[in-house]
C-alpha cells in the first residue's frame, strides 16, 4: 500500500515579509553567531528561542579539536533551555549562520533533539531557518523529521 506524507512550510523570499517577532528572533540568532567557536569549519551558527514568557535565549555552535566533540547551536540552546527554563516552553526557534549565503537547516541530530524538546514540553516549536535574506518556516520539528525515532 502506497502512502504519502505532505510537508507544509512557509517560505519568505524577503525577511521584510515576515512577522516582526520572527525577524527579531532571526536577528538574535544572527547576533549569536558572533559567540560561535568555529576555528575549523569557519561556519558560525547561532540559534535563538522565544519562550512562552516572552524571554529570548540564544546559543552558538562550539567546535572541538577532538571531533566530533563539538556541539551545534541548536542543541546547545535546547540543552541550556532544558536545564535553566524547563517550565517556560519554547514557542519559536530561529537558526542563522555566518557565512549566511543560504538558509541554515538543522542537522539530523538537532532535528531529533528538537523533536525531543517538543515531546517534553508537549507543544510544537515553530522553527525558522534563515540565511541569504530569505527564510523557511515550519510549525513543528516533526515536519523536519517525519519518520522519527521512538522508543
Amino acid at each position: 500500500m502506497k502512502e504519502q506524507k505532505v510537508i507544509h512550510y512557509e517560505h519568505f523570499a524577503s525577511l521584510e515579509n515576515m512577522p516582526a517577532e520572527d525577524r527579531s528572533l532571526i536577528e538574535a540568532a544572527a547576533k549569536a553567531t558572533l559567540s560561535a567557536h568555529a576555528p575549523y569549519s569557519h561556519f558560525r551558527v547561532g540559534a535563538a528561542a522565544r519562550l512562552q514568557s516572552g524571554a529570548t535565549i540564544t546559543a552558538a555552535n562550539c567546535e572541538s579539536e577532538v571531533f566530533p566533540s563539538g556541539m551545534c547551536a541548536e542543541r546547545s540552546l535546547l540543552y541550556f533551555h532544558a536545564s535553566n527554563h524547563p517550565c517556560d516552553n519554547i514557542v519559536a526557534l530561529a537558526i542563522a549562520s555566518d557565512p549566511a549565503e543560504r538558509e541554515c537547516y538543522p542537522c539530523g541530530a538537532c532535528r531529533q533533539v528538537l523533536l525531543d524538546a517538543e515531546k517534553r514540553q508537549q507543544s510544537p516549536i515553530r522553527i525558522i531557518m534563515a540565511g541569504g535574506g530569505t527564510a523557511t518556516v515550519v510549525e513543528s520539528a516533526e515536519t523536519l523529521l517525519p519518520f522519527t525515532f521512538k522508543l
